[in-house]
């Protein structure tokens, strides 16, 4: 009778696979957390000195003996604030809105439709990416004025909603939508706009949503235009307001409490909004 020894099977590893090793995945790891605390670095110490009694030694010298929300509740009291948030979330809301809409309609135009001259208009249009902003600041600025736009909330508005990079976005996206979707569509019979509102925007959400938080960080973090289209309370954004503030000669605890309400918003509608990101990232891998 003859023995034979039973050996463990072997693990199959693919042709030209290297093997997994642990140390290195949790070296990779400990460098993303470090790399994620110097990130995050600015912003605590900003938070920190927010925080940080005023006229006490606050971080970097030294950490603060004991922490207050006195500064933020006095830049909330202050005046002129709320009404700088309101002028920033209306100045961005609507873009918002606006951009998308547009942008996702002509990106469906030049992705899906055929007419002539629409490689020349859309690569004409893009051309438009690589002329800086104050290249044609003074010109933009005198041609508003003269339509009475100065100091105005559509002043503010319309000049920053030709956005070539949001076109340009959404027709790449929509590039990869099946044309048997659309033929389908027209087959049944329905019309441009049923089609648009049926078919490109429910399988746009994910980069409309990466589109709009985008958007939404651009317009509210805007400083440059804000400050040469607004002249008074009445339209001045928050970015701006917080310039006037820091003219005034007051404490920077006071400053770190503005800059910190500031970032509130921008926090929010990123974590409203990151399912869809995640979902955007994962559809272009697919692709």
């Amino acid at each position: 009778m003859t023995l034979t020894a039973t050996r463990p099977a072997a693990t199959r590893v693919r042709p030209g696979a290297t093997p997994r090793r642990p140390g290195r995945r949790w070296a990779l790891y400990a460098l993303l957390s470090v790399m994620s605390l110097l990130t995050l670095g600015p912003f605590i110490a900003m938070v920190i000195v927010a925080l940080s009694p005023r006229g006490e030694p606050t971080v970097p010298a030294q950490w603060p003996d004991s922490l207050t929300f006195d500064n933020i509740t006095q830049v909330l009291s202050a005046s002129g604030f709320a009404e700088w948030t309101l002028n920033s979330l209306i100045y961005s809301a609507v873009s918002v809105v606006i951009i998308l809409l547009t942008a996702s309609m002509a990106g469906y135009a030049f992705a899906k439709k055929r007419f002539p001259g629409r490689d020349t208009m859309l690569w004409t249009f893009l051309a438009t990416m690589m002329v800086p902003f104050q290249a044609t600041l003074i010109p933009l600025y005198v041609l508003v004025s003269d339509f009475g736009g100065a100091d105005t909330f559509w002043g503010l508005i319309v000049p920053t909603l030709a956005n070539s990079q949001a076109v340009f976005l959404m027709r790449q996206f929509i590039l990869g939508l099946p044309d048997e979707l659309f033929d389908a569509a027209k087959v049944d019979g329905a019309s441009e706009l049923r089609i648009y509102w049926t078919i490109v925007v429910p399988l746009t959400k994910p980069i409309l949503a990466t589109l709009g938080v985008f958007v939404f960080l651009w317009h509210w973090n805007d400083f440059l235009w804000p400050l040469v289209i607004s002249q008074s309370d009445a339209t001045r954004t928050l970015t701006v307001g917080l310039t006037v503030l820091k003219t005034e000669e007051l404490q920077w605890s006071m400053l770190m409490s503005s800059a910190a309400i500031s970032a509130v918003p921008c926090l929010l509608v990123f974590f409203l909004l990151q399912r869809y990101l995640v979902n955007s990232i994962a559809m272009t891998g697919l692709k």
